[in-house]
């Protein structure tokens, strides 16, 4: 069945950084875009970034856009988002998400997506 494993979560200082990763099988991984989203607590799961099938395009929210980068191995079948800079309102369990196989265009919406990690926990001390 299909998998993805999100690590690489923790506790960071703010201005800091940490990269998370997350880990698919089960499915043809080039095929889908994939996508990060979060959750804190008292707020609404939110989008973070996402990337196309082909990593040739990416987008993010507002919120991170500049500080955050989405990439992708397919040779590893792994995705990764490099989170440079974190600020306390990131603080958040961070879900990765596959979907939308071979769109164009990278999905910004929680429905597009299948298939979602069990998340791994960012905590940003100040």
């Amino acid at each position: 069945q299909v998998q993805l494993v999100e690590s690489g979560g923790g506790l960071v200082q703010a201005g800091g950084s940490l990269r998370l990763s997350c880990a698919a099988s089960g499915l043809t991984f080039s095929s889908y875009s994939m996508g990060w989203f979060r959750h804190a607590p008292g707020k609404e799961r939110e989008f973070v970034a996402a990337t196309t099938w082909s990593g040739g395009s990416t987008d993010y929210a507002d919120s991170v856009k500049g500080r955050f980068t989405i990439s992708r191995d397919n040779s590893k079948s792994t995705v990764y988002l490099q989170m440079n800079s974190p600020k306390p309102e990131d603080t958040a369990v961070y879900y990765c998400a596959a979907g939308s196989p071979r769109s164009p265009v990278p999905p910004t919406i929680a429905t597009r997506y299948y298939y979602w990690g069990q998340g791994t926990q960012v905590t940003v001390s100040s």
